[in-house]
């Protein structure tokens, strides 16, 4: 069983401290996180494994049925591939069970074939690791479909009605889409010091951390990962920028400081720097794509999509005879039918902590009724960004929509928690994950809070749908999450790694082993078709769903230079009307006011 940690921490708080390399919650002190069981192997490890044993077997019968070298040496750097050792020939030929020398022929064989590679591990290339190619790789993950289906039609129960026919004609036909393990590369990845990554402190990110070993053994040399808080973050990113060498090869960037990162020279046009096609860029989920975009130009490669969802309990609306909510208005009578304090447990959950965290909230609201920040044109998937970058817009705060807005805030405050006004991303999914929260705004990101807790009463009782709409709007999922990109004074001489780099984290093997580790966000339409992560979390179908029904959309925060300062305002001066200082009339001509000025300055 292994384990991937999830930090108890305020990951985007407005007042996020600093603390050397390490997140920090918002009280300053370091978070000690909590330990989530996660299914490590995979359905291709788990074969392998019943190969060995079966093989085992076989020879502890009768001799002449003993697997053969050519098996046994397969199995053997399959394993180790999959589990990140290092595999060097004597111990292929150790594994193999027969004399040295025809051993070695064997494995000469199989090196001559293109089903095994030789990799070197010193820079005089006199000693080599083993690692399985592309065809066997290919081949096993072939066998095991097949080695699954025969078991599932010999051994099955008498009862082959239900289970042996879904898996028949449902399963094999996906299984034909199943995306094979993450590859190594061809020649190991020559950086000195290692490969230098900046990311932010969320789950997916610490899977990546608690994975490093596999992608060090995939890129061929060291990772050196450092994580901040989202605040935190974009200064460091904007510091890095001032240097006249950057400290990191690769930098996470939030998709809406995308405009701000391009036009102020912090980011390279990866257009300029590689062949975008090695990205397959038609896998990515379309709105993931497009905000990773400025000026028509790609400054980095979405390596999360997360969009925001409702989570509700099933099991509780079902006990309380409510239909899931599709509209605000029947969000806040679920919300009131289920808020019973007496009983400690509350309607509803949000991002409420002032600053960033209530600030993405504010934008994200104003969509659900149908307006987006800025005042952006409609187009027929809602509105264009496409042209941001030749300015023009204004934001659009102090409206009609606006106060609608504001006042389901108000509304929504009846049925939260008590401690509301300091929640923010973690805090939100905490007690939803405990039980005392009957629904909860959240990035699919934090559904592992939940989803891979046994103990959680949500655990496996929880619903997920886009954002209620207001009268007259439509659902939407604003997708939120993170991009990889260059930064634009990378040395010329470690660009070459950075890319090869980009390209393995992205792919779509490194985003199934995320999710296989505990990741519930994905950013291609392969992963989320991938029969091993549809079981992983039903999360998966139904962001495709939405993804289908142009439901994901990224307009709600739209990506302009100004976007996080203009986050913060409102961050600001809804939290004081929250607390009752302001109306709402007052507090939307304040953040128009305000949000104004910084469009001007800009």
């Amino acid at each position: 069983m292994a384990y991937f940690r999830i930090s108890k921490m305020d990951m985007a708080a407005g007042q996020s401290q600093k603390g050397n390399g390490k997140v920090m919650n918002a009280m300053g002190a370091h978070t000690t996180g909590q330990a989530v069981p996660v299914q490590a192997k995979t359905e291709l490890l788990t074969i392998v494994a019943f190969l060995e044993e079966f093989g085992d077997e076989l020879e502890g019968t009768v001799d002449l049925f003993a697997p053969g070298p050519f098996f046994r040496m397969a199995l053997h750097v399959m394993r180790g591939h999959l589990e990140a050792r290092i595999v060097t020939p004597t111990s292929l030929i150790g594994a193999s069970r027969v004399p040295y020398a025809t051993a070695t022929r064997r494995l000469r064989d199989m090196i001559d074939a293109g089903l095994i590679e030789q990799r070197p591990r010193t820079r005089s290339g006199k000693t080599f690791s083993m690692h399985p190619s592309e065809t066997l790789i290919d081949h096993w993950v072939q066998l095991s479909g097949r080695v699954r289906r025969l078991a599932e039609l010999r051994f099955a129960a008498t009862d082959t009605t239900a289970e042996t026919d879904d898996y028949y004609f449902g399963g094999s036909y996906l299984a034909a889409q199943s995306i094979p393990p993450l590859q190594m590369l061809p020649e190991p990845l020559r950086v000195a010091g290692g490969l230098r990554v900046l990311v932010h402190g969320d789950p997916t990110f610490m899977v990546m951390e608690n994975l490093k070993r596999q992608f060090e053994q995939a890129i061929g040399c060291q990772i050196h990962q450092r994580a901040f808080s989202i605040d935190r973050l974009r200064e460091e990113a904007i510091r890095n920028a001032e240097r006249k060498y950057s400290r990191y090869d690769i930098v996470a960037v939030d998709l809406p400081w995308v405009g701000q990162f391009a036009e102020d020279g912090i980011l390279m046009p990866l257009d300029e720097a590689m062949d975008i096609a090695r990205l397959d860029p038609a896998d990515f989920h379309t709105a993931g794509w497009k905000a990773a975009h400025w000026r028509g130009r790609p400054f980095g490669v979405p390596a999360q999509t997360t969009p925001e969802l409702l989570f509700y309990r099933r099991d509780l609306f079902a006990k309380a005879g409510l239909e899931p909510p599709a509209t605000t208005d029947a969000l806040l009578a679920a919300a009131k039918a289920l808020h019973d304090p007496r009983r400690g447990r509350s309607g509803v959950a949000w991002n409420a902590a002032r600053g960033t965290a209530l600030g993405h909230t504010v934008l994200m609201t104003l969509a659900d009724f149908g307006q987006p920040i800025l005042d952006l044109p409609r187009n027929a998937g809602g509105f264009d960004t496409d042209r941001l970058h030749k300015r023009g817009y204004r934001p659009q705060i102090d409206t009609p929509a606006g106060l609608l807005a504001a006042e389901f805030l108000m509304q929504l405050l009846r049925y939260s928690p008590p401690d509301i006004l300091s929640m923010s991303w973690y805090e939100r999914v905490r007690p939803y994950a405990a039980g005392s929260i009957a629904m909860a705004y959240g990035y699919t990101l934090l559904a592992p809070y939940f989803e891979l807790d046994p103990s959680s009463p949500a655990a496996g009782q929880t619903g997920y749908l886009p954002h209620p709409a207001g009268p007259g709007a439509s659902p939407v999922a604003p997708v939120g999450g993170y991009m990889m990109g260059i930064p634009a004074n990378l040395p010329a001489e470690r660009l070459s790694a950075a890319i090869e780099a980009l390209i393995c984290f992205t792919s779509s093997p490194a985003q199934k082993l995320f999710v296989q580790n505990g990741s519930r966000t994905n950013p291609r339409y392969s992963v989320g078709a991938d029969p091993e992560v549809r079981r992983a979390s039903p999360i998966f179908e139904a962001v495709d769903e939405m993804s289908w029904r142009d439901q994901l959309q990224f307009w709600p925060r739209p990506p302009v230079p100004e976007i996080a300062e203009i986050i913060q305002i409102c961050g600001e001066e809804f939290h004081d009307m929250l607390r009752g200082i302001r109306s709402p009339a007052q507090t939307l001509a304040r953040a128009q006011e305000r949000a104004d000025a910084a469009i001007q300055r800009r």
